[in-house]
């Protein structure tokens, strides 16, 4: 279904006062029955996303690492069990999956000889007991699946759901008897940056030819196609 601007403003008012978990989607759900899931998530993952890039800096300063790192010491002390990482992690308003990061990167400095490499840091967070303390792993762990925004368990979920999505679309060409051209067949003849879908024969859509098809299993909020339009569309337009 549609959504107007108005009923996506209100949506997104909504969620300024409530907290990244999973109850609060449920709330949502309850406030906007008319909505479906799917939609209500993405537009609560986008706008946190840029509550989180808007907050970013202040919560890596070595100030703030090192408050953060000594309060998860002193957590785990009195409680190894406990979800310190993740109630820190609410507490200051920072998603879980990148306060676990933010712990990670100070432990493994104290710990290893050398500045551990990013493609170490995301193994490890992807795998936590590569970890080598049991009790950061857990914590990680614990912070990694409480995530509904960040982390490479959603990162893993989003990519299905977009592909997911694709082949949908695909089967969808299919079935309307649309002659086109994927991204691999595109990409096989020499084309670098390239849509989902080119369509051999343009079609028309409520008074709109359409060349091709970029499949974005996500919310078209106004920054997200500002970002869009940047990055890729306005290069196929263009071509």
């Amino acid at each position: 279904m549609i959504l107007t601007k108005a009923q996506y403003d209100e949506i997104a008012q909504c969620l300024v006062s409530v907290p990244p978990t999973r109850q609060s989607l449920r709330k949502l759900k309850q406030r906007f029955p008319s909505q479906s899931q799917a939609t209500l998530l993405s537009i609560f993952s986008q706008e946190y996303q840029k509550h989180i890039k808007r907050t970013h800096a202040k919560h890596h300063t070595s100030e703030a690492i090192e408050s953060y790192y000594q309060r998860y010491l002193n957590g785990v002390r009195k409680n190894g069990a406990a979800p310190v990482l993740l109630e820190l992690a609410n507490e200051v308003d920072y998603a879980p999956s990148l306060m676990a990061r933010i712990i990670l990167e100070r432990f493994l400095q104290k710990h290893e000889e050398a500045p551990p490499s990013k493609s170490v840091i995301n193994s490890m967070l992807r795998d936590p007991s590569q970890i080598p303390d049991g009790v950061l792993a857990n914590q990680v762990y614990q912070c990694i699946v409480n995530d509904c925004c960040y982390g490479p368990l959603v990162d893993c979920i989003k990519h299905a759901i977009g592909h997911e999505h694709e082949v949908l679309l695909r089967d969808l060409l299919l079935e309307k008897n649309l002659s086109f051209l994927d991204e691999d067949q595109l990409r096989a003849r020499g084309y670098d940056k390239t849509p989902d879908f080119i369509l051999q024969v343009p079609v028309a859509v409520e008074g709109h030819i359409i060349h091709w098809i970029e499949s974005k299993a996500s919310f078209g909020d106004e920054c997200s196609h500002h970002a869009y339009l940047h990055d890729q569309f306005w290069s196929y337009w263009n071509r």
